[in-house]
């Protein structure tokens, strides 16, 4: 059964813009999030495989991206929030 992911309409447009551009810090750490969001999710087919066509157009696997975003966080933070409270699906 597929099921509509509540943050669909947001993610489609992150990962449109993914698509057009380069593998920065920031955007890294969205693939990343947002990889981790729908791994195991029953829909949104169409995001997934765009998902997966960033790793191939960035060169990376899963692990090497998950590394590199580590790395990432550990040195500095990536999202300009500094409420640590605040949570991605709000």
């Amino acid at each position: 059964m597929n099921q509509t992911h509540p943050q669909y309409h947001r993610d489609r447009q992150t990962i449109s813009q993914l698509l057009r551009e380069e593998a920065s810090d920031y955007n890294l750490a969205e693939l990343a999030r947002l990889i981790i969001r729908y791994r195991g999710f029953p829909g949104a087919a169409d995001l997934q495989n765009d998902l997966k066509a960033l790793l191939t157009n960035w060169q990376l696997t899963e692990e090497a991206l998950f590394e590199r975003t580590r790395h990432i966080h550990i040195s500095r933070p990536v999202y300009g929030s500094s409420d640590a409270s605040q949570e991605d699906w709000l």
